[in-house]
Formats: C-alpha cells, sequence, structure tokens
C-alpha cells in the first residue's frame, strides 16, 4: 500500500490551516469595513447637506478641466473615451449582466444561499442608492458639461455605489474561495480598482460631485460588506444546525 507523500501531506496540512485563520479573520474584517463605511457615509451625508463640501466639491472638479475652457477635460482626447468606457462598468446594464452571470453560475453549483446573497445584496444596494438620492435632492454638477447623460439626482453616486457593492462582494465570493493568499488578495485589489475607476470616471465626465463618489464608495462598501458578513454568519448557523 502506497504511503501519503510527507510534502503532500504538509502542504494539504497548511493549506487547511490557512483557510481555517482566514475563516476566523474574515468576519473581523468585514464588521470593521461595514461600520467604519457606513460611519463615513453619515459623516459625508451630513457634511453635504449643510453645504461644507461645496467648495470644495467645486475646486476638485474644476481640476479636471482646462482653465481657459472648464468644457474641455484634462488630458489627450482619447483619455475621455477612455472614461466613458469605464464608466459603463457602473452602468445599471452592465452591472445586471455581471450579477446575472454570477448567480447563474452559483445557481449552477447549488450554492443557493450565495446566490441569494447575491441578488439582495444588488437589489439592496440599488433601492438604498435610488431612496437616499429621492431622500437629499442634491442637484447635478452644473459648473461643467455632462460627458455623458445623466436622468437621476446627484447624492450618492449610483454608479460608485453598485460598482463596489457588485465588484467588492464577488471579489470577495472568489477570494474566500483561494489557498492562496497572494491570489486572494489579487482578486480583492482588481474589484478595488474597478470600483475606484468607475467613480473616477463619473468625476471626470461631469457628471458627479467627489462628495458624491465618495458617499456612493462609503454606502456600498458598507452593505457588501455587511451582506457578506450576514451570508457567513447564515452558513456557519446552517452548518451547526445540520450538525446537530
Amino acid at each position: 500500500m502506497r504511503k501519503f507523500p510527507a510534502t503532500a501531506w504538509r502542504s494539504a496540512q497548511s493549506v487547511r490551516q490557512a483557510l481555517e485563520r482566514r475563516a476566523l479573520l474574515a468576519p473581523l474584517l468585514l464588521a470593521l469595513l461595514a461600520a467604519f463605511s457606513a460611519w463615513a457615509f453619515i459623516e459625508l451625508a451630513d457634511e453635504v447637506i449643510d453645504g461644507e463640501t461645496d467648495t470644495l466639491d467645486r475646486k476638485l472638479l474644476l481640476a479636471l478641466r482646462h482653465a481657459d475652457d472648464p468644457g474641455d477635460p484634462w488630458g489627450p482626447w482619447w483619455l475621455e473615451l477612455t472614461m466613458r468606457d469605464l464608466t459603463a462598468l457602473g452602468s445599471t446594464a452592465v452591472l445586471a449582466l455581471v450579477t446575472l452571470a454570477a448567480a447563474g453560475y452559483l445557481v449552477l453549483m447549488r450554492k443557493w444561499g450565495t446566490a441569494l446573497m447575491v441578488a439582495c445584496a444588488v437589489g439592496g444596494g440599488l433601492a438604498a442608492s435610488h431612496g437616499l438620492k429621492w431622500l437629499i435632492e442634491r442637484p447635478r454638477p452644473d459648473l461643467v458639461p455632462h460627458g455623458v447623460p445623466v436622468l437621476t439626482l446627484s447624492f450618492p453616486s449610483g454608479h460608485a455605489t453598485m460598482s463596489a457593492v457588485v465588484y467588492l462582494t464577488l471579489g470577495a465570493l472568489l477570494a474566500s474561495l483561494q489557498p492562496s493568499r497572494r491570489a486572494a488578495f489579487y482578486l480583492l485589489g482588481v474589484a478595488v480598482l474597478l470600483t475606484m475607476l468607475v467613480g473616477f470616471s463619473r468625476v471626470y465626465l461631469g457628471v458627479h460631485w467627489p462628495s458624491d463618489v465618495l458617499a456612493g464608495w462609503s454606502l456600498g462598501a458598507a452593505w457588501a460588506a455587511a451582506c457578506l458578513l450576514a451570508s457567513q454568519w447564515w452558513r456557519r448557523r446552517s452548518g451547526q444546525a445540520g450538525g446537530a
């Protein structure tokens, strides 16, 4: 009878220990992220309502435009086209396709709870974003021409909020499946980068104030972290109930 190689055994043990450490650390990090992001959003909303961000918002928005022609964004002509492409990554159509593709895969893999969590995260984030826009009623920037059409109010940025919800949620789910810490950090880094690029494109194109985007990132990160934390709690509770 062949013996299990010692090196393979040690490798399996190290992977198991890494996954166990991540399982203990992940809920704490998610709770801290949710709490900090929620606090940041509340502080930003309070300052926006009081008009305390107006001066800085105007300076930052105009800093991305030529001083002699505010209608001309900073950089070569192709940069504006690139920003329009990037901003589409946070559009309702693109995020809906990404969400449906991810949820469909999870259903095929019979990950019913995770699929439901993704759907609830996206649906809840969308409802919160639109509800807060209606509640706060902040107009869109009027200093510069809009680089893309807009239909809704300004605060918080729906693109920033929903890109954070979708990309951070899916990035965290993919990262949780990786035995390698480097692979997990890479996936999380890609999710964060996509979220930041979408938010920056909204300011560059003149359709959002910078504080709108910061608030959207904060709201989206808080909601994504809360949903992931709830999902982990439910899986542990279901596992304990199944083993009782």
